[in-house]
Protein backbone atom coordinates (compact mmCIF):
# COMPACT_ATOMS: atom_id res chain seq x y z
CA UNK A 1 0.00 0.00 0.00
CA UNK A 2 3.10 2.21 0.22
CA UNK A 3 4.74 5.01 2.19
CA UNK A 4 6.53 8.15 0.92
CA UNK A 5 8.96 10.18 3.08
CA UNK A 6 10.56 13.43 1.89
CA UNK A 7 13.68 14.81 3.61
CA UNK A 8 14.20 18.39 2.46
CA UNK A 9 15.86 19.90 5.54
CA UNK A 10 19.42 18.54 5.46
CA UNK A 11 22.32 20.46 3.88
CA UNK A 12 23.51 17.75 1.48
CA UNK A 13 20.63 16.64 -0.72
CA UNK A 14 16.87 16.58 -1.16
CA UNK A 15 15.93 12.92 -0.74
CA UNK A 16 12.75 10.89 -0.90
CA UNK A 17 12.24 7.32 0.25
CA UNK A 18 9.22 5.23 -0.69
CA UNK A 19 7.99 1.70 -0.19
CA UNK A 20 5.91 -0.29 -2.65
CA UNK A 21 3.58 -2.52 -0.66
CA UNK A 22 1.48 -4.90 -2.74
CA UNK A 23 0.09 -8.45 -2.45
CA UNK A 24 1.91 -9.71 -5.54
CA UNK A 25 4.80 -8.72 -7.76
CA UNK A 26 4.18 -5.54 -9.75
CA UNK A 27 6.85 -6.79 -12.18
CA UNK A 28 9.12 -3.77 -11.59
CA UNK A 29 11.59 -2.83 -14.30
CA UNK A 30 14.03 0.07 -13.94
CA UNK A 31 13.67 2.09 -17.11
CA UNK A 32 15.58 5.02 -18.63
CA UNK A 33 13.46 7.18 -20.94
CA UNK A 34 15.25 9.72 -23.19
CA UNK A 35 13.71 12.96 -24.41
CA UNK A 36 11.65 13.02 -27.57
CA UNK A 37 9.44 9.98 -26.99
CA UNK A 38 5.92 10.12 -28.43
CA UNK A 39 3.35 9.07 -25.84
CA UNK A 40 -0.27 7.97 -26.07
CA UNK A 41 -2.19 8.56 -22.85
CA UNK A 42 -5.02 6.34 -24.05
CA UNK A 43 -2.95 3.15 -24.25
CA UNK A 44 -2.77 0.50 -21.55
CA UNK A 45 -0.27 -2.09 -22.70
CA UNK A 46 -1.59 -3.40 -26.01
CA UNK A 47 -5.11 -2.12 -25.33
CA UNK A 48 -6.76 1.22 -25.98
CA UNK A 49 -8.64 2.46 -22.92
CA UNK A 50 -9.24 6.04 -24.08
CA UNK A 51 -10.58 5.73 -27.61
CA UNK A 52 -11.98 9.26 -27.83
CA UNK A 53 -9.59 12.20 -27.45
CA UNK A 54 -6.60 10.56 -25.74
CA UNK A 55 -3.86 12.83 -24.41
CA UNK A 56 -0.87 12.79 -26.78
CA UNK A 57 2.51 14.33 -26.00
CA UNK A 58 6.25 14.16 -26.66
CA UNK A 59 8.64 13.95 -23.72
CA UNK A 60 10.85 16.99 -23.12
CA UNK A 61 12.82 15.56 -20.19
CA UNK A 62 14.61 12.27 -19.67
CA UNK A 63 13.80 10.17 -16.62
CA UNK A 64 14.55 7.02 -14.67
CA UNK A 65 11.45 5.20 -13.43
CA UNK A 66 10.16 1.96 -12.01
CA UNK A 67 7.37 0.60 -14.19
CA UNK A 68 4.31 -1.27 -12.93
CA UNK A 69 3.02 -4.34 -14.84
CA UNK A 70 4.73 -2.92 -17.94
CA UNK A 71 1.80 -0.54 -18.44
CA UNK A 72 2.64 2.55 -16.40
CA UNK A 73 5.01 4.26 -14.00
CA UNK A 74 4.84 3.83 -10.23
CA UNK A 75 7.85 5.91 -9.20
CA UNK A 76 10.58 7.98 -10.80
CA UNK A 77 12.91 10.93 -11.14
CA UNK A 78 13.59 13.18 -14.15
CA UNK A 79 16.79 14.92 -15.22
CA UNK A 80 15.62 18.30 -13.86
CA UNK A 81 15.23 16.89 -10.35
CA UNK A 82 11.46 16.39 -10.21
CA UNK A 83 10.38 13.12 -8.56
CA UNK A 84 6.93 11.55 -8.55
CA UNK A 85 5.39 8.66 -6.66
CA UNK A 86 2.08 6.90 -7.24
CA UNK A 87 0.52 5.34 -4.11
CA UNK A 88 -2.72 3.46 -3.63
CA UNK A 89 -5.81 5.32 -2.34
CA UNK A 90 -8.98 3.25 -2.42
CA UNK A 91 -11.34 6.26 -2.25
CA UNK A 92 -9.95 7.89 -5.40
CA UNK A 93 -12.76 9.16 -7.62
CA UNK A 94 -11.82 11.17 -10.72
CA UNK A 95 -15.44 11.79 -11.74
CA UNK A 96 -17.29 10.93 -14.97
CA UNK A 97 -15.46 10.99 -18.28
CA UNK A 98 -15.72 14.21 -20.30
CA UNK A 99 -14.68 13.41 -23.91
CA UNK A 100 -14.09 17.11 -24.57
CA UNK A 101 -10.98 16.88 -22.36
CA UNK A 102 -7.89 14.87 -23.38
CA UNK A 103 -7.97 11.59 -21.46
CA UNK A 104 -4.93 10.16 -19.64
CA UNK A 105 -5.10 6.63 -18.29
CA UNK A 106 -4.14 6.89 -14.65
CA UNK A 107 -1.12 4.54 -14.76
CA UNK A 108 0.64 7.09 -17.02
CA UNK A 109 -0.21 10.06 -14.78
CA UNK A 110 3.20 10.58 -13.23
CA UNK A 111 5.08 9.73 -16.42
CA UNK A 112 3.31 12.63 -18.13
CA UNK A 113 4.47 14.96 -15.37
CA UNK A 114 8.03 13.63 -15.39
CA UNK A 115 8.19 13.96 -19.18
CA UNK A 116 7.24 17.63 -19.20
CA UNK A 117 7.77 19.36 -15.83
CA UNK A 118 11.07 20.35 -14.18
CA UNK A 119 9.45 21.60 -10.95
CA UNK A 120 6.46 20.97 -8.71
CA UNK A 121 4.93 24.30 -9.74
CA UNK A 122 5.09 23.39 -13.42
CA UNK A 123 3.78 19.89 -12.76
CA UNK A 124 0.77 21.29 -10.94
CA UNK A 125 0.12 23.67 -13.85
CA UNK A 126 -0.20 20.61 -16.12
CA UNK A 127 -3.09 19.13 -14.12
CA UNK A 128 -5.62 21.19 -16.06
CA UNK A 129 -4.41 19.87 -19.43
CA UNK A 130 -5.99 16.41 -19.10
CA UNK A 131 -8.62 14.30 -17.39
CA UNK A 132 -7.60 11.13 -15.59
CA UNK A 133 -9.27 7.93 -16.75
CA UNK A 134 -9.42 5.00 -14.28
CA UNK A 135 -8.12 1.61 -15.38
CA UNK A 136 -7.71 -1.88 -13.96
CA UNK A 137 -4.47 -3.89 -13.96
CA UNK A 138 -4.14 -7.55 -12.96
CA UNK A 139 -7.62 -7.42 -11.45
CA UNK A 140 -6.87 -4.36 -9.28
CA UNK A 141 -8.41 -0.94 -9.76
CA UNK A 142 -5.68 1.68 -10.16
CA UNK A 143 -7.11 4.06 -7.57
CA UNK A 144 -4.11 6.19 -6.66
CA UNK A 145 -2.93 9.51 -5.35
CA UNK A 146 0.39 11.16 -6.20
CA UNK A 147 3.25 12.82 -4.32
CA UNK A 148 5.64 15.21 -6.08
CA UNK A 149 8.83 16.94 -4.98
CA UNK A 150 11.64 18.80 -6.72
CA UNK A 151 15.28 19.65 -6.18
CA UNK A 152 14.38 22.85 -4.31
CA UNK A 153 12.54 20.80 -1.68
CA UNK A 154 9.08 21.89 -2.79
CA UNK A 155 6.38 19.26 -2.35
CA UNK A 156 2.79 18.52 -3.34
CA UNK A 157 0.24 15.78 -2.74
CA UNK A 158 -2.60 15.37 -5.25
CA UNK A 159 -5.81 13.46 -4.64
CA UNK A 160 -9.16 13.13 -6.39
CA UNK A 161 -11.99 12.71 -3.88
CA UNK A 162 -15.65 12.72 -4.92
CA UNK A 163 -14.69 13.77 -8.44
CA UNK A 164 -12.83 16.88 -7.24
CA UNK A 165 -9.09 17.49 -7.19
CA UNK A 166 -7.41 18.31 -3.89
CA UNK A 167 -3.86 19.68 -3.92
CA UNK A 168 -1.69 20.14 -0.82
CA UNK A 169 1.32 22.22 -1.83
CA UNK A 170 4.24 23.37 0.29
CA UNK A 171 7.54 22.04 1.66
CA UNK A 172 5.85 20.78 4.82
CA UNK A 173 3.97 17.95 3.11
CA UNK A 174 6.64 15.31 3.61
CA UNK A 175 4.72 12.12 4.47
CA UNK A 176 2.12 10.18 2.53
CA UNK A 177 0.69 6.68 2.91
CA UNK A 178 -2.80 5.46 1.91
CA UNK A 179 -6.26 5.47 3.50
CA UNK A 180 -7.69 7.72 4.74
CA UNK A 181 -7.28 10.79 2.51
CA UNK A 182 -4.42 13.16 3.32
CA UNK A 183 -6.42 15.78 5.23
CA UNK A 184 -7.73 13.11 7.58
CA UNK A 185 -4.23 11.67 8.01
CA UNK A 186 -3.05 15.09 9.16
CA UNK A 187 -5.97 15.34 11.59
CA UNK A 188 -5.17 11.92 13.03
CA UNK A 189 -1.50 12.90 13.38
CA UNK A 190 -2.47 16.04 15.31
CA UNK A 191 -4.68 13.91 17.55
CA UNK A 192 -1.82 11.51 18.21
CA UNK A 193 0.44 14.43 19.15
CA UNK A 194 -2.27 15.76 21.49
CA UNK A 195 -2.58 12.37 23.23
CA UNK A 196 1.18 12.04 23.65
CA UNK A 197 1.40 15.50 25.19
CA UNK A 198 -1.55 14.78 27.47
CA UNK A 199 0.36 11.76 28.76
CA UNK A 200 3.22 14.07 29.68
CA UNK A 201 5.69 12.79 27.11
CA UNK A 202 8.37 14.81 25.35
CA UNK A 203 7.70 14.56 21.60
CA UNK A 204 11.32 13.63 20.93
CA UNK A 205 11.78 11.23 23.82
CA UNK A 206 12.37 7.50 23.60
CA UNK A 207 9.38 6.94 25.89
CA UNK A 208 6.94 8.31 23.31
CA UNK A 209 4.43 5.59 22.30
CA UNK A 210 4.90 5.44 18.53
CA UNK A 211 2.23 3.51 16.56
CA UNK A 212 3.77 0.22 15.48
CA UNK A 213 1.35 -1.65 13.26
CA UNK A 214 1.45 -1.84 9.45
CA UNK A 215 -1.81 -0.09 8.58
CA UNK A 216 -1.60 3.21 6.68
CA UNK A 217 -2.38 5.43 9.69
CA UNK A 218 0.30 3.85 11.87
CA UNK A 219 2.88 3.99 9.07
CA UNK A 220 2.06 7.67 8.46
CA UNK A 221 2.53 8.56 12.13
CA UNK A 222 5.65 6.44 12.56
CA UNK A 223 7.28 7.94 9.45
CA UNK A 224 6.36 11.45 10.62
CA UNK A 225 7.88 10.80 14.06
CA UNK A 226 11.21 9.44 12.88
CA UNK A 227 11.36 11.76 9.87
CA UNK A 228 11.23 14.75 12.20
CA UNK A 229 14.22 13.49 14.22
CA UNK A 230 16.76 12.85 11.47
CA UNK A 231 20.28 14.08 12.34
CA UNK A 232 22.31 16.19 9.93
CA UNK A 233 24.31 13.72 7.78
CA UNK A 234 28.05 13.95 7.34
CA UNK A 235 27.90 13.44 3.57
CA UNK A 236 25.67 12.32 0.71
CA UNK A 237 26.29 8.65 1.43
CA UNK A 238 25.16 8.98 5.02
CA UNK A 239 22.15 11.04 3.91
CA UNK A 240 20.92 8.23 1.65
CA UNK A 241 21.49 5.65 4.39
CA UNK A 242 19.53 7.79 6.84
CA UNK A 243 16.40 8.22 4.71
CA UNK A 244 16.57 4.55 3.76
CA UNK A 245 16.54 3.64 7.47
CA UNK A 246 13.24 5.48 7.97
CA UNK A 247 11.84 3.94 4.79
CA UNK A 248 12.69 0.48 6.08
CA UNK A 249 11.06 1.37 9.41
CA UNK A 250 7.80 2.09 7.57
CA UNK A 251 7.95 -1.11 5.53
CA UNK A 252 5.61 -4.10 5.87
CA UNK A 253 7.48 -7.32 6.75
CA UNK A 254 6.67 -10.61 5.07
CA UNK A 255 3.56 -12.20 6.55
CA UNK A 256 2.40 -9.12 8.45
CA UNK A 257 -1.42 -9.09 8.63
CA UNK A 258 -2.82 -6.04 6.88
CA UNK A 259 -6.55 -6.34 6.23
CA UNK A 260 -9.31 -8.75 5.33
CA UNK A 261 -10.23 -9.35 1.72
CA UNK A 262 -8.75 -11.05 -1.29
CA UNK A 263 -5.29 -10.87 0.25
CA UNK A 264 -4.35 -10.87 3.92
CA UNK A 265 -0.94 -9.23 3.57
CA UNK A 266 0.55 -6.35 1.61
CA UNK A 267 4.26 -7.00 1.97
CA UNK A 268 6.76 -4.35 0.93
CA UNK A 269 7.91 -5.48 -2.50
CA UNK A 270 10.65 -2.88 -2.94
CA UNK A 271 11.99 0.41 -1.64
CA UNK A 272 13.41 3.35 -3.58
CA UNK A 273 15.32 6.50 -2.71
CA UNK A 274 15.38 9.47 -5.08
CA UNK A 275 18.37 11.80 -4.71
CA UNK A 276 16.93 14.88 -6.38
CA UNK A 277 20.14 16.86 -5.93
CA UNK A 278 22.54 14.29 -7.37
CA UNK A 279 20.01 12.72 -9.78
CA UNK A 280 20.62 9.23 -8.42
CA UNK A 281 17.96 6.56 -8.12
CA UNK A 282 18.34 3.83 -5.48
CA UNK A 283 16.38 0.56 -5.52
CA UNK A 284 16.12 -2.25 -2.97
CA UNK A 285 14.10 -5.38 -3.75
CA UNK A 286 12.94 -6.95 -0.49
CA UNK A 287 13.42 -10.50 -1.77
CA UNK A 288 17.17 -9.86 -2.03
CA UNK A 289 19.80 -8.32 0.25
CA UNK A 290 21.36 -5.92 -2.27
CA UNK A 291 20.98 -2.16 -2.65
CA UNK A 292 21.57 -0.92 -6.17
CA UNK A 293 21.47 2.45 -7.84
CA UNK A 294 21.81 4.25 -11.15
CA UNK A 295 23.28 7.65 -12.00
CA UNK A 296 20.92 9.43 -14.37
CA UNK A 297 23.73 11.68 -15.62
CA UNK A 298 25.57 8.64 -17.01
CA UNK A 299 22.86 7.92 -19.60
CA UNK A 300 22.32 9.42 -23.05
CA UNK A 301 18.97 11.19 -22.72
CA UNK A 302 19.06 12.98 -26.06
CA UNK A 303 16.19 12.53 -28.57
CA UNK A 304 16.69 9.33 -30.52
CA UNK A 305 18.72 7.64 -27.79
CA UNK A 306 17.49 4.14 -26.90
CA UNK A 307 15.23 3.29 -24.01
CA UNK A 308 17.32 1.37 -21.47
CA UNK A 309 15.99 -1.16 -18.96
CA UNK A 310 17.16 -3.35 -16.10
CA UNK A 311 15.28 -6.04 -14.22
CA UNK A 312 16.37 -5.52 -10.62
CA UNK A 313 16.13 -9.12 -9.42
CA UNK A 314 19.56 -10.39 -10.48
CA UNK A 315 21.53 -11.80 -7.55
CA UNK A 316 24.71 -10.20 -8.90
CA UNK A 317 23.25 -6.69 -9.02
CA UNK A 318 24.66 -4.44 -6.31
CA UNK A 319 26.01 -0.89 -6.07
CA UNK A 320 26.12 1.35 -9.13
CA UNK A 321 24.47 -0.63 -11.93
CA UNK A 322 24.30 2.17 -14.51
CA UNK A 323 26.38 0.12 -16.94
CA UNK A 324 24.12 -2.95 -16.60
CA UNK A 325 21.13 -1.41 -18.41
CA UNK A 326 20.44 -2.66 -21.93
CA UNK A 327 18.58 -1.20 -24.91
CA UNK A 328 14.92 -2.26 -25.02
CA UNK A 329 11.66 -1.36 -26.78
CA UNK A 330 9.72 1.33 -24.96
CA UNK A 331 7.07 -0.31 -22.74
CA UNK A 332 4.67 2.59 -23.40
Amino acid sequence: MCTRILWNTNRHAVLTGRTMDWPESTEPVLTIFPRGLARDGGALGNSTVVAENPLLWTSRLGSIVTTVYGAGTADGLNEAGLAAHMLYLDTTDVGPRDPARPGLQIALWIQYLLDLAPTVDEALALLDTFQLVPVEMHGFRATVHVALEDASGDSAIIEYIGGRRRVHHDRGHTIMTNEPAYEEQLRLLREQVRIVRALGHDQAGSEVPVPGNVNAVDRFQRAAYFGALLPEPADDRQAVATILAVTRNASVPFGAPYREGRFRTYNTEYRTVCDLTGRRYFFELTTGPNLLWAELDRFDLSPGAPVMTLRPDGVDLVGDVSDRFTSSPAPF
